[in-house]
């Protein structure tokens, strides 16, 4: 019997949009079916079941966030620029209409203490983007100075990705970050 071939980026794409917007427990295989288009024998196949499709979409997820992290990060000149960039962007994403949060922060926040190794999986990709922030915050701080600011990163973005469900204002969250993190010495507000 032949294999079926597709294109896996697609389906983990596929994939990865249906876990984020209906979330792990509520995505149903048959919907895993529909937004991939693959019939349930290819995606048992080449992913074994619901838990390792998850597993490779929320990787692939993160690989492609941490690529486009890395880039934000190296493009400024100074890594406060660019995390400013990226707190900033979080909060005009979170004033969009159809605002979904964030793939980790959402599954994070979703698996319940049943699902442990799901935790514990979104959590090493968590890990790894905050090592991102880390890794360049040590640049231009003590090692102990950028794990705080990268934890503190972390807990904004947290914050923001979740606090943006609200509908508070721009301003309003833009006051909650200068005030939480006044190290990133933001520009005056006229």
């Amino acid at each position: 019997m032949a294999r079926a071939q597709f294109d896996k980026e697609q389906v983990l794409e596929s994939a990865a949009n249906a876990f984020w917007r209906l979330g792990y427990n509520a995505t149903s295989m048959q919907t895993v079916f529909e937004k991939t288009g693959l019939k349930p024998g290819s995606i048992f196949l080449a992913f074994g079941n619901k838990e390792g499709l998850f597993k490779e979409a929320l990787g692939h997820n993160t690989e492609q966030s941490l690529i486009k992290l890395e880039s934000t990060l190296t493009q400024y000149e100074t890594v406060e620029e660019a995390i400013r960039h990226i707190l900033v962007s979080f909060i005009e994403e979170s004033c969009q209409s159809n605002y979904c949060s964030c793939f980790l922060v959402k599954s994070q926040l979703e698996l319940s203490d049943h699902q442990v190794e799901l935790q514990d999986y979104v959590s090493e990709r968590l890990r790894k983007i905050e090592s991102l922030y880390f890794k360049h915050l040590l640049k231009t701080n003590s090692e102990s100075e950028a794990q705080a600011k990268a934890s503190s990163v972390m807990l904004h973005i947290f914050g923001v990705r979740v606090y943006g469900y609200h509908s508070q204002s721009k301003n309003q969250l833009m006051d909650a970050l200068r005030l939480g993190l006044p190290w990133l010495a933001w520009p005056s507000v006229h």
